[in-house]
């Protein structure tokens, strides 16, 4: 399957992503993942990539869809791809939409993951993130054996600075702001598949259903 995922940050684009994986043996794609990757790699694009980071500036546009260029045409994305938080704009969906028209390609169905403010403030404000390994976990729903302390590695799990609740609101208004109108841009590209749940599972359910109905 050939998808992307929208949704508000701590709306399980990640989780979902996952499990979809699984299903069929697509790779999960996020930008991060990929820009990490071209800076690793050393390509030329990373290069340039990585020298706007340092410098503090956005990576441009013409800059990521140069790499997802490069990204898409990988072996490992012939049995599919799932897009976790790209395109961002209107216009890296344009971008995205001929670059898959010159590689030949079109996407199944643009999934958007609909979660209230309130779950997501919940949600986010009581994760807890390893320090040392990064395994995640939350003081309600999935709580450290042993307080601060990590169960995987025994390093020290905290609270992020981006997860406060403050932060949080912050960037829930900036993704309202410039990423949520990309649910109105992929409606009229008749492409949109809205689910509105907290579960996982419910928004597999759902995509599963489409994909279904479409083959």
């Amino acid at each position: 399957m050939k998808l992307i995922l929208l949704g508000a940050p701590g709306a399980g684009k990640g989780t979902v992503a996952k499990l979809l994986t699984k299903m069929d043996g697509s790779v999960q794609i996020s930008t991060g993942d990929i820009l990490r990757a071209a800076v690793a790699a050393g390509t030329e694009l990373g290069k340039k990539a990585e020298a706007a980071m340092k410098a503090g500036d956005l990576v441009s546009d013409d800059l990521i869809m140069g790499i997802m260029g490069e990204r898409l045409k990988e072996d490992d994305c012939k049995n599919g791809y799932l897009l976790d938080g790209f395109p961002r704009t209107i216009p890296q969906a344009e971008a995205l939409k001929e670059l898959l028209a010159s590689m030949g390609e079109k996407l199944d169905m643009v999934v958007n993951i609909d979660v209230p403010r309130d779950v997501i403030l919940d949600r986010l404000t009581t994760r807890r993130t390893c320090t040392d390994c990064g395994a995640i976990y939350n003081v309600k729903s999935n709580p450290t054996k042993v307080e601060g302390k990590c169960d995987a590695c025994g390093g020290a799990v905290v609270q992020r600075d981006d997860e406060t609740e403050e932060a949080i609101s912050n960037r829930l208004d900036v993704y309202n702001e410039k990423t949520a109108p990309l649910a109105g841009f992929y409606e009229k590209e008749g492409m949109l598949l809205t689910v509105t749940a907290t579960s996982s599972d419910a928004v597999i359910d759902a995509i599963k259903a489409k994909l279904d109905a479409a083959a």
